[in-house]
């Protein structure tokens, strides 16, 4: 770490929403290291973001990846949990199939945000200390339609996950919160979703509009400030008031 410059951890920082958080926290001045399972990738990202980042390639749902991603940090100021994918899980999926989507979505998604946030734990900066997990509407909905099934569930673990953290950690002044985005354009999860399927998504979103990663990255920044040293333990919606449209 340069000096007293801050340093944030983002999973899942090389593309879409990640990136975005990543990108934010570059222009307040942090440190940022990036870590994710594809070095092409990672790489592009951090040539993308310029001076301050680092990157390590690691799947956050195997432990034995964990220790290399945190290789020369010796202190956390924030940990960015937003590594994850959806794989359609439904009761009408054949069961091997299912079975074997459910472990990989609950590996992504839940474990792998436990996994590196106690690894991370014992690094991060107290008082003061920041966790935020990036979670999504479909924790609170099921999902748009069906095949949501272990990707809701995931994000719901999460927020449990989230409530458990923050009562931890809060003797050491450390807070954890989550965020769960409505819908987001132009990510990984739905960039190749059919124009029509965007559109009423939109039309039921009372701000009239997709969101994009700056608008979580902003909930973020906020998180992360001294401003919000007092929250804790919460769900924070960014979705365009989608849930009342």
């Amino acid at each position: 770490m340069e000096g007293d410059r801050k340093q944030a951890v983002v999973t899942g920082g090389a593309s879409g929403i990640g990136f975005g958080i990543a990108r934010a926290l570059i222009g307040t001045g942090y440190g940022v290291r990036l870590v994710g399972r594809t070095a092409d990738r990672l790489r592009d990202a951090a040539e993308r973001l310029g001076d301050g980042v680092s990157w390590r390639v690691a799947d956050v749902g195997r432990r034995g990846d964990i220790a290399g991603a945190l290789d020369g940090l010796d202190r956390v100021d924030v940990l960015v949990n937003a590594a994850g994918f959806i794989r359609g899980v439904a009761l009408a999926t054949p069961a091997d199939e299912a079975e074997a989507a459910w472990d990989a979505v609950i590996a992504a998604n839940l474990k792998g945000t436990f996994l590196m946030t106690h690894a991370v734990a014992p690094r991060l900066c107290s008082p003061g200390g920041r966790i935020v997990n990036i979670s999504s509407i479909g924790a609170q909905t099921g999902g748009s339609r069906p095949g949501g099934l272990a990707y809701a569930a995931a994000k719901s673990g999460l927020h449990g996950l989230t409530y458990a953290l923050a009562r931890e950690l809060a003797p050491r002044g450390i807070t954890a919160n989550v965020i769960a985005p409505g819908f987001v354009a132009g990510t990984g999860f739905t960039g190749s979703w059919p124009e029509e399927r965007v559109s009423a998504i939109i039309a039921e979103t009372p701000l009239g509009r997709a969101g994009t990663p700056d608008d979580i990255a902003g909930a973020v920044l906020w998180l992360a400030s001294d401003a919000a040293a007092f929250v804790t333990g919460v769900v924070i919606p960014v979705n365009g008031g989608w849930r009342i449209g």
